[in-house]
C-alpha cells in the first residue's frame, strides 16, 4: 500500500461525496436563484473541482482558476472574431490548430482541468461570437461570475466538510505519455469535436447549441484520457445515465417545480453520481464515465428549467434536446470506432537484443 492509513478508506470517500454534493447541490441552488445567463455553467465548474481527490485549493489557486477561464475567452475573442468575420477559413484552420493543442496539452500530461477549460473557451468562442460579439461579451462577463461563484462553493464545501488527513508515502512521478501516444490521443479527440463544431459555427442560431457544444467538448476530453476502445461505449453510458436522471428529475419538478424540490433532486443525484466517482483512497473505476454522466444531466436539466420560466413549450423543448444529446452520444461511439478501426495506436516494439 502506498498509503499510511490514519483513517479508514470509507471515511475519505464518504466525506468526498458528501463534499461533492453539497457544493454541487448549492451551486446550482443558487444558479437557478440567480438565473444570469449561462448561470448553470457555475454548478458544472464546481463538479470538475469537487470531483477531484484534493485539498481545498488556495486563495491564489483560486484566483489562478478564474484568470485561466477568463483570459482564453478574452485573448480568444480579439484572435477569432475578426477572422470569423472577415477570413472565416482562415479562423477555422485556426480553431482547428488550437483545439488540437488544447487535447495534446492534456494527453502529454498537462492538467485535465485546465485543458478542459481552454477547450470551453474556444466552444463558446465558436458557437457565440460567430453569431454576436456583443453576445459574447455578455458571455465572458457571466462566466467570470460563474468562476468566481463556483470557487466560493468549493471553498465553503470544504469548510464544512473539509479533506480527512492522510499520510501519503512519496511516489516517483510518472513518465509523460510518448509523443506518438500524446499527438494520437488529441487527434481521436480532435476527430470527435471538430464536425459538430464546425456544423455549429455555420448555424445562424449557433448560440442556441451551447450546451450542446459542451457535451461535445466533454466526450472529447472523455476520448483523451485513455485509448480504450470501450471509452465509445461509456460515452453513450454516460449519456443514458445522465439523460435517465435528467427525465426523472424533469418528472418529478413538472409535479412540483420549486427551488426547494429542486435543491433536494440535485442532492440526492450529487449522492447517487458521487458515490460512483469516489472509492476508497481514490477513484472508482469508471470514474470518467459517472462523472460526465453527472455533467450530461446537469448541461440537459438545468438551462431546460431555466428555459421553462418563458416558455410554454418547456416539455417539447426538453425531450428534443434530450434526443440530441443522445444522437450525439451515439455519434461520439461511432467516431471513436472509425477512429480506431483505421487509425489504431501500436506502440512501437523495442528491437531485440
Amino acid at each position: 500500500m502506498s498509503y499510511e492509513m490514519t483513517v479508514g478508506e470509507n471515511d475519505v470517500a464518504n466525506r468526498r461525496i458528501l463534499r461533492l454534493a453539497l457544493g454541487v447541490t448549492l451551486a446550482l441552488t443558487f444558479s437557478q436563484t440567480v438565473n444570469w445567463p449561462l448561470s448553470y455553467i457555475t454548478g458544472i465548474l464546481t463538479l470538475i473541482l469537487l470531483g477531484l481527490p484534493a485539498p481545498a485549493p488556495t486563495l491564489k489557486k483560486g484566483i489562478g482558476f478564474v484568470i485561466v477561464l477568463i483570459l482564453p475567452l478574452g485573448v480568444g475573442t480579439l484572435i477569432f472574431i475578426p477572422l470569423f468575420e472577415y477570413a472565416r477559413w482562415s479562423g477555422i484552420l485556426l480553431l482547428i490548430l488550437a483545439l488540437f493543442g488544447c487535447f495534446y496539452f492534456s494527453a502529454r500530461g498537462g492538467s485535465m482541468v485546465l485543458g478542459l477549460f481552454l477547450t470551453i473557451s474556444l466552444a463558446l468562442i465558436a458557437a457565440i461570437g460567430s453569431v454576436s460579439i456583443d453576445a459574447l461579451l455578455i458571455v465572458i462577463s457571466s462566466m467570470a461570475l460563474c468562476a468566481t461563484t463556483s470557487m466560493f462553493f468549493v471553498w465553503l464545501a470544504h469548510a464544512f466538510l473539509p479533506e480527512l488527513p492522510l499520510e501519503i508515502k512519496s511516489k516517483p512521478e510518472a513518465p509523460p505519455p510518448s509523443l506518438r501516444h500524446a499527438r494520437h490521443h488529441a487527434l481521436r479527440s480532435l476527430v470527435i469535436i471538430l464536425p459538430v463544431t464546425i456544423l455549429i459555427l455555420f448555424s445562424g442560431s449557433s448560440a442556441a447549441y451551447l450546451p450542446l457544444m459542451l457535451k461535445v467538448v466533454a466526450m472529447g476530453q472523455q476520448a483523451n484520457r485513455t485509448m480504450s476502445h470501450q471509452v465509445g461505449l461509456e460515452q453513450i453510458e454516460s449519456t443514458l445515465w445522465g439523460g435517465f436522471a435528467a427525465i426523472i428529475a424533469w418528472q418529478v419538478m413538472s409535479i412540483w417545480p420549486s427551488l426547494i424540490m429542486f435543491g433536494l433532486i440535485m442532492a440526492l443525484s450529487g449522492l447517487f453520481f458521487a458515490s460512483r466517482i469516489f472509492k476508497g483512497y481514490g477513484m472508482h473505476p469508471k470514474t470518467d464515465m459517472w462523472s460526465y454522466a453527472f455533467l450530461t444531466m446537469i448541461i440537459i436539466l438545468t438551462p431546460a428549467l431555466a428555459d421553462s420560466q418563458a416558455s410554454n413549450g418547456a416539455d417539447t423543448a426538453f425531450y428534443s434536446r434530450l434526443a440530441l444529446f443522445i444522437v450525439i452520444g451515439l455519434y461520439g461511439w461511432l467516431s471513436v470506432a472509425v477512429f480506431d478501426e483505421f487509425f489504431p495506436f501500436k506502440e512501437k516494439s523495442l528491437p531485440s537484443s
